[in-house]
């Protein structure tokens, strides 16, 4: 009885203990680029929050002119402030953009085009996970509407591993897991490495459409790479969406 005592108190210590190993083991994916931006144009959606936060103001600190892309303005802009004080970098500015709408959508893309001639960096950060059953405002269900529809297509696809984000908010039991081995979850920081790395490392061009986890090129499925598959999601994307597969 002692000994099974002594067990249940040491496995909890011992892990609490290595927490900080296991975590760094898990954020092994750190990018180096000492890349400066200044000149050029970011675009981040979901950038009031969590990972996408923390990838605007790193790339705000290298001087590029940065637009959080929030559905929640108000919320936007406090994080704009604080970036900009954190960096001195002034030239970071919100837009309204909410992904399920694609009027919204729209506007946004509109409105950037009226003020900006070049677009140099696209972080398509925000997503939605675990959603009650809802429609967007086009009628599609929620998941599909945003996270795929409402994002558009990307040059890469990045996995962030698991992160300590609001993505969780609708699942009280994620919350709670979360909370429960929350020393061994990313933080944002780390959870931001990855779409650092594919947005300044050079040379990367020739690994288009390939999936990133860690800073590095990350198996996927043979569904995945399969380009039938991939082509058939293009135009049934583009027909849901009323535009040209071409």
């Amino acid at each position: 009885m002692v000994a099974l005592l002594l067990l249940l108190f040491l496995v909890p210590f011992l892990l609490y203990v290595a927490a900080p190993q296991i975590r760094k083991m898990l954020s092994s994916g750190v990018c180096t680029s000492s890349t400066q931006l200044p000149g050029k144009v970011v675009v981040i959606t979901g950038a009031n929050t969590g990972i996408g936060k923390e990838t605007a103001k790193d790339l705000a600190q290298r001087g590029a002119r940065v637009y959080l892309a929030c559905r929640d303005v108000q919320k936007g802009e406090l994080v704009a402030k604080e970036i900009q004080n954190t960096t001195g970098n002034p030239q970071v500015l919100v837009r309204k953009l909410d992904l399920a709408d694609t009027k919204s959508v729209r506007a946004f893309a509109e409105n950037f085009l009226a003020e900006e001639k070049k677009l140099h960096i696209l972080i398509n950060n925000a997503g939605v996970m675990m959603c009650p059953y809802s429609k967007t405002a086009d009628g599609f269900e929620m998941h599909m509407g945003v996270n795929h529809l409402g994002s558009g297509v990307t040059a890469y696809s990045v996995h962030p591993g698991t992160v300590n984000s609001e993505l969780i908010r609708h699942s009280a039991a994620m919350r709670c897991m979360w909370r429960l081995f929350s020393f061994f979850i990313k933080t944002p920081q780390q959870g931001a490495q990855t779409s650092l790395y594919c947005a300044l490392t050079e040379g990367l061009e020739s690994l288009n459409g390939n999936h990133f986890s860690d800073c590095q090129v990350a198996w996927v499925s043979a569904q995945a790479r399969n380009e039938t598959i991939a082509r058939r999601l293009w135009d049934v994307s583009c027909e849901l969406l009323g535009l040209p597969t071409e």
